[in-house]
C-alpha cells in the first residue's frame, strides 16, 4: 500500500530540501532547462517573490514529515492579459516517482488556483521524452497545447519543450473577476 502523502503550504524551513530536490532535477533531468543548481538563497527569493506576487508554493511530506516534493504556480508571461493564466512546476525527490507525490501535488496546486480566480493552467514540460510528466498531466485534464522542437540544450543534446493545458473553474466560459 502507498504511504500516505499529506500536501501543504510550504515554509521557509523546507526550503533546504526543496533546493536538494530541485538541485537534483537540474544536474539530472530536462524537466528544467537551467544547468546550475540555484543555491539556497535564491530558492529563497524565489519563493518569496512567488508568494508576494500571491502565487501557491507548496511541499509534499511523507507520514514522518520528510518533503518527497514540491509545486508552485507562477506567471505564464509578465504582460497584463495573462494574469488569470499561472504556469505550474512540479517536482518529486529522486527514488518517489510512482508513489502518487506528484499528483497530490498536482492536485492541490490545480484546486488552490481554481479557488484563486485563475482560469488556465499551463504545463511547459521539458523533454518531449518526458512521459512521467505528460502522464500526470494527462491524467488531471491537461491537454497537449503544442511543442517547441529542439528548444534547449542540454547534457549534449537538444531537448524539446512540450506545453499542456488545463481550463481552471469555468476557463474562458465566462469572463474571469478582477484580478
Amino acid at each position: 500500500m502507498a504511504e500516505k502523502i499529506f500536501v501543504r503550504d510550504s515554509a521557509e524551513a523546507d526550503l533546504a530540501a526543496v533546493q536538494a530536490i530541485y538541485g537534483h532535477h537540474v544536474l539530472h533531468g530536462t524537466g528544467s532547462f537551467e544547468t546550475e543548481p540555484p543555491d539556497l538563497a535564491a530558492m529563497t527569493e524565489r519563493r518569496a517573490a512567488l508568494l508576494a506576487q500571491g502565487y501557491p508554493h507548496m511541499v509534499a511530506v511523507d507520514a514522518g514529515g520528510t518533503v518527497v516534493g514540491f509545486a508552485y504556480a507562477g506567471p505564464f508571461r509578465p504582460r497584463a492579459a495573462f494574469r488569470y493564466t499561472v504556469e505550474d512546476s512540479v517536482y518529486v525527490a529522486p527514488g518517489q516517482q510512482g508513489k502518487g507525490v506528484g499528483r497530490a501535488l498536482l492536485s492541490v496546486l490545480v484546486a488552490r488556483c481554481e479557488a484563486d480566480g485563475f482560469r488556465q493552467m499551463v504545463a511547459v514540460i521539458g523533454d518531449s521524452a518526458n512521459a512521467g510528466s505528460i502522464a500526470l498531466h494527462g491524467a488531471l485534464g491537461f491537454r497537449p497545447s503544442g511543442s517547441l522542437t529542439a528548444a534547449g540544450f542540454k547534457f549534449g543534446r537538444w531537448v524539446d519543450v512540450v506545453f499542456m493545458q488545463r481550463p481552471l473553474g469555468p476557463g474562458a466560459d465566462a469572463p474571469p473577476e478582477q484580478r
